[in-house]
């Protein structure tokens, strides 16, 4: 059985980016630009950390974990950690928590909604990841 790795913690980050690199070409992504960020809220452990994912002509070019202020993105994504992680789990759709209000953006709504699958995409493959939540 493969071990589990806790959910945000630096180890999943990196599982997470070589998972990313490897599994998802420029041709997938339809070579977007684009730069998101989710920011955790009510998490169990009392933090609020942030995930942000840029890419670059459709490729990965930075995902980061971290703390506080979170830096400017094209798509910045609000949510409980609960409903977060449903969502890297691929049991929740990132449309319906944005459209049921359990996500809130900031951004422009009808590009997000043009980039959906391609979110879908990189939750997909995020899911496959044998995480501790």
């Amino acid at each position: 059985m493969t071990e589990k790795i806790k959910y945000l913690s630096p180890e999943w980050r990196d599982e997470a980016e070589k998972r990313l690199k490897s599994e998802i070409s420029p041709e997938m992504m339809n070579h977007i630009t684009v730069s998101s960020s989710y920011i955790f809220q009510d998490c169990p452990d009392g933090r609020e950390p942030y995930l942000i994912f840029r890419y670059v002509d459709g490729v990965l070019a930075e995902l980061t974990l971290a703390e506080g202020e979170c830096p400017d993105a094209n798509f910045r994504i609000y949510g409980a950690y609960d409903t977060i992680s449903k969502v890297t789990r691929g049991e929740l759709s990132s449309i319906k928590a944005l459209m049921t209000g359990k996500l809130k953006l900031k951004g422009n709504m009808v590009k997000a909604l043009k980039l959906a699958s391609v979110a879908d995409k990189v939750n997909k493959v995020l899911s496959t990841i044998p995480t501790e939540y």
